[in-house]
């Protein structure tokens, strides 16, 4: 059994975020547009300010957050796209299965019946994380790949 938990970042708190993606690398991976170093009021203000956006943390044993993903309205409310995934770098190994769950989950709650996402070609334990949850590769461009899972 798990000692994870997913918790809906509701109000928005961005201090966990800010602690998670302190270092430069971790924060260009996750958001290569978004300012350097972390800024939480521009995150409120452009990144995870859509009424229809929903933000999550993974959670651990202790209640200390390890990891964050955020799903924003897709093609239509019906579809959600998984976005700003991160897992801190002491968490992973399996941790990234969990959260692929938890994001479906999440979706489902929301009325999804589809989840999108897009991934670096180079990343290839996330593209094998999403490949073994069942997600579908669409196409591939400009070193991503664009993946999608259907719940129906």
């Amino acid at each position: 059994m798990s000692e994870l938990s997913l918790r809906r970042n509701l109000p928005v708190d961005l201090a966990p975020l800010q602690r998670l993606l302190s270092q430069e690398a971790d924060l260009a991976l996750v958001n290569p547009s978004a300012k350097h170093p972390f800024d939480p009021l521009e995150w409120q203000e452009k990144w995870l300010n859509e009424p229809d956006d929903a933000s999550f943390y993974i959670v651990d044993a202790s209640g200390r957050e390890i990891g964050f993903f955020a799903l924003r309205i897709g093609i239509g409310p019906e579809v959600r796209h998984l976005v700003y995934v991160f897992v801190e770098e002491a968490s992973r190994g399996g941790t990234g299965k969990e959260l692929a769950a938890y994001a479906q989950a999440a979706a489902k709650d929301l009325g999804a019946i589809s989840i999108t996402l897009k991934v670096e070609l180079d990343n290839q334990p996330a593209l094998a994380v999403y490949e073994a949850a069942g997600y579908e590769e669409l196409g591939r461009s400009n070193g991503m790949a664009t993946m999608r899972l259907d719940f129906v």
